[in-house]
């Protein structure tokens, strides 16, 4: 068993019942780790029929004052965010609590049943055209709700929507990395939680730099395209030297319409991409029938012929891996 694999097994049965705030959420699983803490999975006690959630516990990497302070204010802006989004809309989770204990911060969310979109991506296994339209779609459109709010998430990627089992909708999680539009005069620990969050392979040039548009959520969006049109994790992609674009165009069997589309939200400066979710739902939309329609013949011929291979495969990984070498993982585990 890898050592990290033992690591966890141990934190697990450690945990495994324990009881906090104030001893009415029980742990009954870690769900993932991470930079800042640990994320679990918990019954509430005090309900009657002891549902699932999902606590979040930020652990600030030291306790000198000037840490605590800005760890104090990333929790509590976690803790605005989700409280502000999730009792607006169905598709981000809902806030049930926060508060600290022993110089450590816990976020307690509604638990969200169901699958990472992840889990429908793997590696050299392309999407059909027109589920891909599909899934683009509803993220854009709740992306579009959490810019009406002023918030950028800064974390778009798989492992952070979830397939809600009973109805199959897209739910976005994890906002610990969210930065809300500032104003003249907020203090330097505000400035300094936009640096450097997210995920390398999903995030914005701009957004590496420190500094985050709405649009670079829109990138973060054309990368997920990228990987569910060319079966290949963003971060095994090439990009062109001079232009820092990547270069994935010949590795997709997807119309010419919808690859257009894409490359515009993933254009390497956020001044040339679509500059809201709006704008890009509506280039969408606006993919004449002639681009869709040789798809749409794919999926109707793949679904009336069960255990054919899907004509759109690829290669999982570049030749340039050796038979034995470990292979890199894609992403982080999925967090909420």
């Amino acid at each position: 068993m890898a050592e990290g694999a033992i690591r966890l097994e141990g934190r697990q049965q450690e945990l495994l019942g324990a009881r906090i705030g104030g001893g009415r959420y029980q742990i009954i699983q870690i769900h993932g780790t991470g930079g800042f803490g640990e994320t679990y999975i918990a019954e509430d006690l005090h309900r009657p029929d002891r549902p699932k959630c999902v606590v979040k516990k930020l652990s600030p990497s030291s306790r000198e004052p000037k840490h605590l302070k800005l760890a104090r204010r990333l929790f509590q802006r976690e803790a605005e965010t989700l409280e502000k989004l999730g009792n607006q809309h169905d598709q981000i989770p809902q806030l049930l609590a926060y508060f600290e204990e022993e110089t450590e911060f816990y976020l307690v969310q509604e638990f969200i049943a169901g699958h990472p979109l992840s889990n429908e991506l793997p590696l050299g296994h392309q999407l059909p055209e027109t589920k891909v339209l599909a899934i683009l779609r509803e993220i854009l459109q709740v992306l579009g709700f959490v810019h009406s709010q002023h918030v950028i998430h800064r974390d778009i990627k798989p492992s952070n929507l979830i397939r809600r089992a009973h109805d199959t909708h897209l739910v976005l999680i994890d906002f610990g990395a969210v930065k809300g539009l500032q104003t003249a005069g907020d203090d330097e620990f505000v400035s300094d939680l936009t640096i450097g969050i997210g995920t390398q392979g999903y995030m914005a040039p701009e957004q590496q730099a420190g500094h985050p548009q709405f649009n670079s959520d829109i990138y973060a969006v054309g990368m997920m395209a990228v990987q569910m049109l060319t079966g290949i994790a963003p971060s095994q992609l090439p990009r062109d030297a001079d232009t820092g674009e990547i270069d994935w165009q010949d590795k997709t069997h997807a119309s010419v319409g919808l690859v257009n589309v894409v490359q515009k939200m993933m254009a390497y400066h956020y001044k040339q991409r679509y500059q809201s979710t709006d704008e890009a739902l509506q280039a969408l939309k606006k993919l004449s029938l002639h681009t869709t329609l040789p798809s749409m013949l794919s999926d109707l011929l793949q679904d009336a012929m069960p255990g054919q291979e899907e004509v759109q495969a690829t290669q999982p990984w570049p030749t340039a891996f050796e038979e034995g070498d470990d292979l890199p993982p894609t992403q982080p585990p999925p967090t909420q």
